[in-house]
């Protein structure tokens, strides 16, 4: 079994991750790998540079190879909004409904074709004394006018997947995780460490 740390103290995200990886690898919070206390500042203006930055300094001090994941929602009548600020959207100490509130209330004069949005996930792979590698996943769909759903966290109750007719909230898990950003960055990085 791998053992990779994930640099990242979201229990979501980290419980998510363990569902779409499997029983092959051992994913560490960073509390477990004790390196809960350090801080890193999401200063860069992509997704990949994000990823990349959280992933070496987790590495560098735990000195084990380490995943990180720097996602958001992009919209576009928003322009690519909220994107590398998706979790502060609303400000540094935004709740996930101070975010969706403001998502919303931008959108309130967009009508319902125009709305359309994407998730991005990039999954970093930092290991030492080798290059960071980058996967890139995405899912496409619109912004709905209401929440719906009660599973999920963050912009999955207004994130609306047109094939299956229902919010990324009201979606079972193994469908999300199917077709969600994240799984697929997770896949690309999964066929890269099986090969």
């Amino acid at each position: 079994m791998k053992t990779f740390v994930l640099a990242s103290k979201n229990k979501h995200k980290a419980e998510e991750i363990r569902q779409i990886l499997g029983e092959e690898f051992e994913i560490l919070t960073m509390d477990e790998a004790g390196v809960g206390e350090l801080a890193i500042v999401e200063d860069g203006s992509t997704f990949e540079e994000n990823a990349a930055k959280k992933a070496e300094t987790v590495m560098r001090a735990c000195k084990r190879p380490t995943i990180a994941d720097d996602s958001g929602l992009c919209v576009e009548a928003l322009e690519g909004a909220p994107g590398v600020y998706t979790a502060r959207y609303a400000g540094p100490y935004a709740t996930d409904e101070d975010n969706i509130q403001k998502l919303l209330e931008a959108l309130k004069d967009v009508p319902p074709m125009e709305r359309g949005a994407s998730f991005v996930c990039v999954i970093a792979l930092a290991e030492p004394g080798a290059d960071t590698r980058l996967f890139r996943g995405e899912c496409n769909g619109k912004i709905a006018q209401e929440k719906k759903g009660e599973s999920g966290f963050g912009y999955d109750p207004v994130f609306y997947v047109e094939q299956y007719g229902k919010t990324m909230a009201e979606l079972e898990h193994p469908i999300k995780n199917a077709i969600s950003h994240r799984g697929a960055a997770l896949k690309k990085l999964c066929a890269y460490l099986k090969d």
